[in-house]
């Protein structure tokens, strides 16, 4: 089960990733989205897509591999200084 509730937390993001590539080539190809008034404002809204979805992605891989020790030195968390 919770494997499949992990599948569908990265899917959508994942999903998000994939409609923001497609809106940035689509702009550069001159196509307009139905959903979005100018070209300019397609590519934006592409790029934001694209940055969270592979952001959360990213975020969501490294916590998983620093809960199994699996990181580099650099990646660990530092203890809280008092």
């Amino acid at each position: 089960m919770q494997r499949a509730i992990a599948f569908i937390l990265l899917l959508v993001p994942g999903l998000c990733t994939a409609l923001g590539i497609k809106w940035m080539r689509d702009m550069l190809f001159g196509k307009l989205s139905p959903l979005l008034p100018a070209l300019w404002i397609q590519f934006i809204v592409g790029l934001l897509l694209f940055i969270g979805g592979l952001a959360f992605i990213g975020g969501f891989i490294l916590y998983r591999d620093r809960k199994r020790n699996k990181v580099q030195e650099r990646f660990k968390r530092q203890p809280a200084q008092k």
